[in-house]
């Protein structure tokens, strides 16, 4: 049996913070591998990602290439409408039967997890990997039994960097390079994305 780490949400883009929450959690729970799944609307935001999918899919692919650990996943941009976890770990579950899940979430998401679609299924079929953020408490002494023992903490190094602030960055003309891996650098600028200006 193989132990997944799921690495979920819009990435856009994906940056450095994302690679290193993974990396943590993969090297501190024992996980075998790590596997990104962009969504395609995400039901806890207000807003619909930046970029199309597929772009978003690229930049992925893009980030984690060189890291036998990693891989992408289409499943939630191939199934489209609202990007709920509980659909993604069933089609996970049929189709890899013996392997074991384990959502990797920032602490901002822990105190959210009572508000997850269907949660209480969910967490009959996955367990939870709760990153800490500088500046973020969590509330797991908050949750109900049922989650809590489903979920453990992992200490991650302080990193400032988010997609949004990536975005603004991008649009004001300033400068992201380094916030993101090389290749995502790269593709964004080749391609004018979020309106960034070509580095050529």
């Amino acid at each position: 049996m193989r132990k997944i780490g799921i690495m979920g949400g819009t990435f856009d883009p994906i940056h450095l913070g994302h690679l290193i929450a993974a990396e943590t959690a993969r090297t501190s729970c024992g996980l075998d591998e790590v596997w990104f799944i962009p969504s395609f609307l995400p039901p806890l935001k207000s807003h619909e990602p930046g970029e199309h999918s597929e772009l978003r899919l690229q930049m992925v692919q893009e980030a984690i290439e060189g890291n036998p650990h990693f891989r992408a996943l289409d499943i939630e941009l191939a199934r489209g409408g609202l990007s709920y976890s509980i659909d993604t770990v069933l089609e996970l579950r049929h189709l890899h039967p013996h392997d074991s899940f384990s959502y990797i979430i920032g602490a901002d998401r822990v105190n959210d997890l009572p508000g997850w679609h269907r949660i209480e299924e969910l967490a009959e079929r996955v367990a939870f990997i709760g990153l800490n953020r500088e500046g973020t408490e969590m509330a797991g002494g908050e949750l109900p039994d049922d989650l809590r023992q489903r979920l453990t903490f992992v200490s991650m190094p302080p990193i400032g960097i988010s997609s949004t602030a990536i975005r603004e960055a991008i649009q004001a003309g300033g400068s992201f390079r380094y916030l993101v891996p090389e290749a995502v650098f790269h593709f964004i600028t080749r391609r004018g994305l979020y309106g960034a200006r070509s580095n050529d």
